[in-house]
């Protein structure tokens, strides 16, 4: 079993809740996955509903051609022109969207094997996730980014962090600034925060980052709290991590997210937070997934029959129904109960307030295995309030807004890159109807539900 190295947190992150990582719990030989996929010139999905997400709508009865890689074409059926030599992939009665974006992702590195690597790339692209933002990064994601890039590894495309900033690494001032600049000057694409890192040692470090162009995104160590993150113009905040404890006078001792300050909260003190917020540019990616599945009352034994559970190493899922076991057993029901609920009205009230969403699920993690707990995430923002079409966009067209490549990707709309999935069913009526995946295309790339089930199970 491979666990991504990561520097022991601050006690209010249960070390067994962020240490159990999953990334190499893939029991199953998908060593297939690993090999590029040879295209030919052309694909047309024949009869499709389009789900363009631009806007909330359905174009019915289209032909979609791609050509190079990018949407050459977007016609009714019949009047569609296919070029010589396309593969015919038939829609009727399916819908195409865009390929969603997983933006708190993990991606093995350290001593994982190249396999072990390639293994969770796919099983993200299986899912229909064709973006991802590595949250813990590590000097071979920045090789498998440029290997994604040009084709000869089959992933979603890497934007990636660098090695935490923690209260081990990043103790003092010159230690932050040393990081922010090698980090910078070895091509990261941004800096991932993690508790523990002290004021001062903070304080340095955003500067210096705010002077080399590398944004902030993740944690809110305890001793930056939520109004200085905003005021160091993080690009994204994380697990709403900081939100309960602003909602607290005088917070202190915070446990996983607030669950145990959270009988102290001000709700009355959420819309400053929310315009605080907005006013700041920061975006969201609340992982809301991981903390229902810590804490919420489902028997961990029957969440160990979910199908994608057959991915992850019987030892690692033994680990996961003890943690949440801990849990539940550590702290009332009702504490439980009343954080999730105020999560989801922290949700709702952030998004209505015109703060950013980005989809983000922490995978792999505690129940999260790669490309499916995203969609198990849609589901969960749905519960929160959010309309299928607001979750779906939050994966969707704001992808390309956070990255600002929305010229390139986010919509399916002609001359955008080709990252797309065929869905069975509509998920704008049910989001359930995400993870019903007739085929993914990344890239230009089309695999078919029987090719991931193929390299899913091992076979070429």
């Amino acid at each position: 079993m491979y666990y991504p190295s990561m520097t022991t947190l601050v006690a209010r992150y249960p070390s067994s809740a962020l240490v159990a990582v999953v990334a190499a719990a893939v029991l199953l030989d998908i060593s297939s996955a690993t090999q590029p996929v040879a295209q030919s010139a052309a694909t047309a999905f024949i009869g499709v509903n389009v789900l363009p997400m631009d806007k909330e709508s359905v174009l019915a009865n289209q032909t979609v051609v791609v050509t190079d890689g990018k949407i050459a074409s977007i016609t009714a059926a019949d009047k569609a022109q296919l070029p010589a030599g396309a593969v015919k992939v038939d829609g009727t009665g399916k819908y195409l969207m865009p390929g969603l974006g997983e933006l708190h992702a993990h991606i093995p590195g350290d001593t994982a094997s190249d396999a072990d690597v390639e293994r969770t790339l796919f099983l993200y692209v299986a899912n229909g996730v064709t973006t991802i933002r590595g949250m813990l990064g590590d000097p071979r994601h920045l090789v498998y980014r440029e290997r994604v890039a040009k084709g000869e590894v089959l992933g979603p495309r890497i934007y990636t962090s660098g090695p935490s900033f923690n209260g081990d690494r990043a103790k003092t001032p010159d230690a932050a600034i040393t990081m922010v600049t090698d980090q910078q000057k070895a091509g990261y694409d941004l800096l991932k925060i993690h508790p523990g890192v002290p004021r001062n040692a903070f304080d340095a470090m955003a500067a210096k980052a705010h002077e080399l162009r590398m944004p902030l995104a993740g944690h809110v160590p305890e001793a930056v709290g939520l109004t200085r993150a905003l005021e160091a113009r993080y690009r994204s905040i994380d697990h709403l991590d900081g939100y309960v404890e602003a909602l607290v006078p005088n917070a202190s001792g915070s446990q996983v997210f607030g669950v145990n300050l959270v009988a102290q909260a001000d709700e009355n003190r959420i819309p400053a937070l929310v315009e605080a917020t907005r006013a700041a540019g920061t975006w969201q990616v609340p992982t809301e997934i991981l903390l229902v599945n810590w804490l919420n009352d489902e028997d961990p034994k029957a969440m160990a029959t979910w199908p994608e559970m057959k991915f992850v190493e019987a030892g690692v899922l033994a680990n996961w129904i003890a943690q949440k076991q801990g849990f539940v057993a550590k702290y009332p029901q009702a504490d439980r109960q009343k954080l999730l609920a105020l999560r989801r009205k922290l949700i709702k009230a952030l998004h209505d307030g015109g703060v950013p969403f980005a989809l983000g699920s922490d995978a792999p993690q505690t129940w999260n295995v790669p490309g499916f707990s995203v969609h198990r995430e849609l589901g969960a923002l749905v519960a929160a309030g959010l309309t299928p079409y607001e979750a779906l966009k939050s994966g969707t067209a704001n992808v390309g807004v956070y990255f600002g490549t929305q010229s390139t990707v986010g919509t399916v709309t002609a001359g955008k890159r080709a990252d797309l999935i065929l869905l069975e069913a509509n998920p704008l009526t049910n989001i359930a109807n995400s993870s019903r995946i007739a085929g993914v295309m990344v890239n230009g790339r089309w695999l078919s539900k029987a090719d991931i089930d193929a390299r899913l199970a091992g076979g070429k």
